[in-house]
């Protein structure tokens, strides 16, 4: 029997996004594969039930759990639906089963597989797959935006009969792939735009978007792209620099993590009641914590005259290109174990391999 696959609807609240869309639909069955779609699974990010139909999608029915060999979801679903998939059915998508317990316990009697996607190697075969990257452009361009709504000024430099107005001070910290996009996203705007990033390769990047890299002098390159934790002595000394020059700032959008741990705090209180009245502070690492020590995931609070904005789920705010690319993220990824409608896992691809959660 053929492959069969689900995509389903997100029940996370919030969450706007959907793990296939009637184009990957398309090309899943172009595998060999029978896709199913959950009733309304698309509507939120602007694909029609009668879209999926025409791209050779069905519409599921209850009855069919024990039939489904691979469930496609951003979020992971109630534990309780997962339960009812057939035995050693993969499960592929955003998945924090080092945080749930119930969801452990699923992968640790090879009951089910499952694929948190952000245990992919970062590698130049996997970019195709890699969905935080592409999640964090959208989080990033969506960022600058609420930056930009939110400061009581202009970005651009404006020349009026009321006199020139001055382009805005924006500074981004972080330079992935969130990062790097809030830059450019903000030169569009035509703010003044400085990037800071600990890794010392990252000034090339900032600079070729149009901004100065902003060099506080601490480096700290770290393995596979991210940034390494800081030494106390050079957290002192970075966030001394740090705090001088917030002095001068209109805007900061924060994107700095490092993977598995909490985001760590480079803009302090003492920072931010440094900053000039009216300022923002947009931190999208608010999903993990928070770059600011003030961030309220989730809420826009104002301290001493400043704004700051931990928004999450941005991403989601841009929710039908975001599907597209984290659909086609999960398309590239199931390519990997079904040939021509059959299931086959190479355990000595590493993609497959490291990917797999085993506890």
């Amino acid at each position: 029997m053929a492959v069969a696959l689900l995509g389903i609807k997100e029940t996370a609240p919030g969450e706007r996004r959907v793990a296939l869309t009637p184009e990957t639909a398309r090309k899943l069955g172009a595998l060999g594969i029978t896709v199913w779609y959950e009733a309304g699974a698309g509507l939120a990010a602007g694909f029609t039930d009668a879209a999926y139909d025409d791209a050779g999608a069905r519409v599921f029915d209850e009855g069919r759990w024990a039939e489904i060999d691979i469930l496609l979801c951003v979020q992971a679903p109630p534990v309780a639906m997962l339960e009812q998939l057939k035995p050693a059915a993969s499960v592929v998508g955003l998945l924090t089963p080092a945080s749930d317990p119930a969801l452990a316990a699923l992968a640790s009697d090879d009951r089910l597989q499952l694929f948190p996607l952000q245990q992919l190697p970062r590698t130049t075969r996997a970019q195709a797959m890699d969905v935080l990257s592409s999640q964090a452009g959208m989080a990033g361009y969506k960022a600058a935006l609420i930056a930009a709504e939110r400061a009581p000024r202009f970005f651009p430099m404006l020349t009026t009969a009321a006199g020139t107005v001055r382009p805005a001070k924006v500074l981004v910290i972080g330079a992935g792939v969130a990062g790097l996009q809030a830059i450019a996203t903000a030169r569009r705007l035509g703010a003044q735009v400085e990037g800071f990033d600990v890794r010392p390769e990252t000034r090339e990047q900032i600079q070729s978007l149009g901004a100065r890299f902003l060099d506080l002098g601490v480096s700290a390159a770290g393995e596979g792209g991210y940034a390494r934790a800081l030494t106390d002595e050079e957290r002192a000394e970075q966030q001394r620099r740090l705090a001088d020059h917030l002095r001068s700032v209109d805007v900061v959008i924060c994107t700095a993590a490092v993977p598995g741990r909490p985001a760590p705090t480079i803009v302090t209180a003492a920072m931010v009641e440094g900053m000039a009245t009216g300022s923002v502070i947009v931190d999208l690492a608010a999903e993990s914590g928070g770059n600011c020590a003030l961030t309220q995931p989730g809420q826009c609070i104002e301290h001493q005259g400043v704004t700051i904005d931990g928004p999450l789920g941005l991403a989601s705010r841009g929710a039908t290109q975001a599907s597209e690319m984290y659909a086609r993220n999960l398309l590239n990824f199931v390519a990997l174990f079904v040939r021509e409608g059959q299931l086959g896992f190479d355990w000595e691809d590493e993609l497959l391999a490291k990917t797999r959660w085993q506890q």
